[in-house]
């Protein structure tokens, strides 16, 4: 399976998806990192591991339609299979989305529905579980389609929320539990035991009236 990764700030997801390939539990090939921030750790990852990067952003494109174009030929142009948005802080151009239906995922660090949308991104959201008193909060890996933290669910894992949680110590035990959620996710998919149209199916039907 030939993976695209779209990450903004650190790339730890992807480190893991790396990682996780190169120690054959998961039979797959990171193929392409592309990264809206031209300092990001994530384009260095992909550059000490080999892999081609590209720099792809409102600096580089100006006009959305571009930009989106740029994606999508970049992600064609490596033969990608799916495309994996690791703490990309943007949303994808309608063209992507459009080639690559239901073969597109977001992560999100809760339990969507809860705690998603626009403005909900990292610390924001471990700040929010905290300050609601939540006991259970965890990761969210969805299929991505044209609005924030919205598209079906694919995989959840539950992380407990301790007594004396800080900010920091919630937000790790649940960047851990996602990295492996990522690639748990992944080789499922890879092995077919998860099968991302059905997922996008039974989502449908689920919305219609009984």
């Amino acid at each position: 399976m030939r993976i695209g990764v779209l990450a903004s700030h650190g790339g730890t997801n992807l480190q893991a998806i790396i990682d996780a390939c190169k120690e054959g539990r998961l039979d797959a090939k990171v193929c392409v990192v592309i990264s809206n921030n031209s300092n990001s750790m994530a384009l260095e990852r992909a550059k000490h591991e080999g892999i081609p990067h590209r720099h792809l952003s409102s600096k580089t494109h100006p006009h959305v339609a571009e930009l989106d174009q740029a994606i999508l030929l970049t992600l064609e142009g490596h033969d990608v299979d799916v495309v994996v948005m690791a703490g990309y802080m943007k949303m994808l151009g309608p063209a992507t989305l459009k080639r690559f239906r239901n073969r597109v995922m977001n992560s999100h660090p809760a339990l969507l529905p809860k705690f998603g949308g626009r403005g909900m991104y990292g610390c924001r959201v471990h700040e929010a579980v905290l300050a609601e008193g939540e006991r259970v909060t965890g990761a969210t890996i969805h299929l991505a389609d044209e609005q924030y933290d919205h598209g079906p669910t694919v995989a959840q894992c539950e992380v407990s929320v301790l007594d004396g949680d800080t900010l920091d110590s919630l937000t790790q035990r649940v960047q851990e539990s996602e990295r492996v959620l990522w690639v748990d996710t992944l080789r499922k998919i890879a092995t077919s035991e998860i099968d991302l149209d059905e997922v996008a199916t039974e989502a449908i039907g689920s919305r219609l009236p009984t």
